[in-house]
């Protein structure tokens, strides 16, 4: 019989840590936010706050050369840096993706 115990099992299986991260916008990111039409900013929303579960969800991907992972939402990209340690992800960059989206970061 499964006791409560048992979830927390589940989540190290996943690679799913049981605290949260918190999650920072840098200014970059904040102005790059304002900036999106009202439903791209809504759309990235929800995927942005979602990294204080798992900073890397399924789909993102490590940047190369760097250490910056990226996720994608729709035609938007949201890069990003994990600290593990402090346990928190910072939010560096949000865009639509273009030859100059991946420029200056990192």
């Amino acid at each position: 019989m499964a006791g409560r115990g048992d979830a927390g099992d589940v989540r190290a299986e996943r690679g799913v840590s049981p605290e949260r991260y918190r999650v920072d916008l840098a200014p970059a990111a904040q102005r790059q936010l304002r900036k999106l039409p009202p439903g791209d900013a809504a759309a990235v929303r929800g995927p942005i706050l979602a990294l204080a579960l798992d900073p890397r969800p399924e789909g993102a991907t490590e940047l190369a050369g760097i250490e910056l992972w990226r996720i994608r939402v729709g035609r938007l990209r949201v890069i990003y840096a994990i600290d593990v340690e402090l346990r928190v992800v910072v939010v560096l960059k949000v865009g639509r993706r273009a030859e100059s989206t991946y420029r200056r970061v990192g």
